[in-house]
């Protein structure tokens, strides 16, 4: 297994496995990009193709091209290697049953059901008028196979039945979301009564609906949507069910079709946000293959991660309630405090989505796209169309509606711009409206992440000493990584202020014995993140301001004694106070004073 994992990393570079979810930019001999683990305005995530590591300086986070796919896909380092095997055309030997986790058999589970499903809209009577009426849709059969569209037969147990026949258990297909417990014999089952006992077993949760498969970023099926269609007797039943919360599938984490709408947002650097999954199929089949949906749920935090991976521009095909406080509302609300660039698509007749756009006039619809507007522009239609512009009634409610937009703008420069903007609609000066501005403090402020300077590197986290000593050490070992000359300026006497990491690694820089340093199995992963962090810090610096260097490094050794000094005082102060010996308290004392008057020399 060794030999297989060292055969995959070298077969892959991580910059393109990384790539293909992150948006990189060279600097230097680095990648850089925005972090996908947690939400920053300055980019902080690196990737070192020398060291094939990656590393955020925001968050800590970073390691090796596996610990990296099990982060962003949330999986276990067995299903990790598969992914990267598949990637790197590696076929992994018998497999360890031990990698066999419950994740993965529940993948297994999704997987056949997604064939049993195929099967019966090919196959079975009733699949075929689900076909029928998905081909007069305008969906065409690439898109059914592309898509791996199927139907649910309209029984009880059909699908349940066949998984068991291929050995998996019907508690395992009530996990993954296919099944559910009668609720009868829910509590029953809870006090410990097992699932597949006669006459209680759980039921087919898709039943007679057309069924559309919802993938993960690696195309694998991790969940299910189902849809009644014309041709059944519709008995007051939901139009549109889905899996529910599963190991697997997470609503608030999954945009249908960014399995295949990724790399396409990349390129045309937009992302065009539906509500169906028809609408994603149509769009696609019609060449605009940018496109996703939300999954029937508002945009999340989680969903606005995925996508600020590819794009920061947003073209919303759905109507928005601009004065209703709607989750949609929320979800848009975020995504401009985060920064998105987000454009309203409403050229189009209202009662039509944009499947049937893109079927009747995918002409029309292209036009669309180009001619969106800026949610901004949409919110000033929307309010001066809703109120009188003239009265102060109408003045004060469109600034309320314009306003608290304009708040959650992250630059200053374009909340000026519509500043000025609503200052020319309603003929109020601008010094009325900035003071107005002033007084919003929307709720949902996104709040953006520490910056990297204010947290030391995740590596010193095992580190016995307080956080700011983590930051001074840190500084001085990224200054001996741009140029080790400069811990000459180091005497022997301040070795003892460091905590023994730190004084043996700065001690095998002085003597430039890199090699042998980035072999050590207890450095090696500190010394690639902290020597990444020194390229990234000072890729930039000339030769000459070795002089600086040196300045700081002695700046920082003062604040160490300092904080060394502080706590022998500390430290003294709460022994005198717990001395009952006399003349012991007498010789602690002097020494108090002692550091005291050292410190307030230092000061």
């Amino acid at each position: 297994m060794d030999s297989q994992i060292e055969e995959i990393k070298n077969r892959l570079n991580i910059v393109d496995i990384v790539g293909s979810y992150v948006k990189l930019t060279k600097t230097g001999a680095n990648y850089r990009g925005a972090c996908p683990f947690h939400s920053e305005k300055k980019p902080s995530f690196f990737v070192s193709p020398s060291r094939q590591m990656w590393k955020c300086f925001g968050c800590g986070a970073g390691s090796s091209i596996f610990d990296f796919v099990m982060k962003i896909e949330g999986v276990e380092f067995g299903d990790a290697l598969k992914i990267l095997a598949s990637k790197a055309g590696v076929e992994l030997k018998k497999e360890n049953p031990k990698l066999k986790t419950e994740r993965q058999r529940l993948y297994e589970i999704c997987e056949l059901a997604c064939s049993f499903f195929e099967k019966q809209l090919q196959s079975s009577s009733w699949g075929a008028k689900a076909k029928d009426y998905l081909l007069k849709r305008g969906i065409k059969e690439d898109s059914f196979k592309k898509w791996r569209l199927g139907y649910s037969p309209d029984t009880w147990q059909g699908l349940s039945d066949f998984l068991v026949g291929r050995g998996y258990r019907r508690d395992e297909i009530v996990k993954a979301g296919l099944a559910v417990v009668p609720i009868a014999v829910q509590s029953r089952i809870h006090d410990g009564e097992a699932i597949g006992k006669k006459g209680k077993n759980p039921y087919d949760r898709f039943r007679g609906r057309i069924i559309f498969p919802i993938f993960d970023l690696n195309s694998q099926v991790i969940g299910f949507g189902g849809r009644v269609f014309k041709e059944q007797n519709q008995k007051e039943i939901a139009k549109y069910i889905n899996t529910p919360q599963t190991l697997l599938y997470d609503k608030s984490s999954t945009l249908y079709g960014m399995n295949y709408a990724k790399m396409p947002v990349r390129k045309s650097n937009q992302c065009v946000l539906t509500e169906g999954y028809t609408d994603v199929i149509m769009c696609h089949q019609a060449g605009f293959e940018n496109t996703v949906a939300s999954s029937g749920t508002a945009l999340t935090p989680r969903h606005l991660n995925i996508l600020k991976r590819y794009s920061d521009n947003l073209l919303l095909a759905f109507d928005m309630d601009v004065a209703g406080d709607s989750a949609t509302k929320r979800g848009i609300n975020l995504a401009e405090s985060q920064g998105f660039n987000i454009k309203i698509i409403n050229s189009y007749s209202k009662g039509e989505d944009p499947a049937e756009i893109v079927f009747k006039n995918p002409q029309g619809w292209e036009k669309s796209l180009k001619e969106a507007r800026s949610i901004m522009d949409y919110y000033f239609d929307f309010a001066i169309s809703s109120f009188d512009k003239k009265s102060p009634e109408g003045k004060k409610e469109i600034s309320k509606i314009i306003l608290t937009a304009i708040s959650r703008l992250p630059n200053k420069i374009e909340q000026s711009h519509w500043a000025q903007k609503l200052s020319f609609e309603i003929n109020i000066r601008e010094e009325a409206i900035l003071a107005e501005l002033k007084k919003i403090k929307p709720a949902g402020q996104y709040q953006p992440e520490p910056l990297v300077e204010k947290k030391p590197t995740a590596y010193l986290k095992d580190f016995t000493v307080e956080g700011r000593v983590k930051l001074l050490e840190e500084k001085i070992i990224l200054l001996a990584l741009k140029d080790p000359s400069n811990l000459n300026s180091i005497e022997n006497v301040h070795y003892p202020l460091f905590c023994e990491k730190t004084r043996n690694l700065l001690q095998d820089i002085k003597k430039a014995d890199f090699a042998d340093i980035s072999q050590k199995q207890d450095y090696k992963e500190f010394f690639d993140a902290l020597s990444l962090k020194a390229e990234v810090e000072y890729e930039e610096d000339l030769p000459a301001g070795r002089q600086a260097d040196v300045q700081e490094i002695q700046l920082c050794l003062a604040q160490l004694k300092d904080i060394k000094l502080r706590n022998e005082l500390s430290q003294i102060e709460n022994a005198i106070k717990t001395e009952n010996d006399e003349q012991k308290r007498e010789e602690l004392m002097k020494e108090f004073d002692k550091k005291a008057k050292l410190l307030h020399l230092k000061s």
